[in-house]
């Protein structure tokens, strides 16, 4: 069994385009793996469908360049708009969505000290 060629395409293009994302965005940060995932999914549906279409004019053998990397930005656009819609634990309270508490029970039960007072 061997590995076809979009595949490896596939993730060659995604990979240059996440390097873009990255260098645009400044850093990714522990969204990085489903970032790359997204835009190699993206960049291989691309492939899939432009083929089937027909439509690309531009290609590297049978991998249509320009259908995979727009899917490809699709794909990391849905990572960073799922990443700004999700709940993010606040740093300064310790809660969570819905004022769940996030850490240990120890850290939960620490005396504060007078410094530590909310504000």
């Amino acid at each position: 069994m061997s590995i076809g060629p979009a595949i490896v395409l596939a993730a060659v293009l995604a990979l240059i385009h996440v390097s873009i994302y990255v260098l645009i965005r400044g850093r990714v940060g522990a969204r990085l793996p489903f970032v790359l995932v997204a835009a190699f999914l993206g960049a291989w549906a691309g492939d899939a469908i432009a083929s089937r279409a027909g439509l690309d004019p531009v290609r590297i053998g049978d991998f249509h360049v320009l259908a995979a990397s727009g899917l490809a930005w699709a794909g990391i656009a849905f990572v960073a708009v799922i990443a700004i819609l999700a709940p993010v634990m606040s740093e300064r309270t310790g809660r969570g969505p819905a004022g769940t508490a996030v850490g240990s029970s120890a850290e939960r039960t620490a005396p504060q000290s007078a410094g530590d007072a909310p504000r």
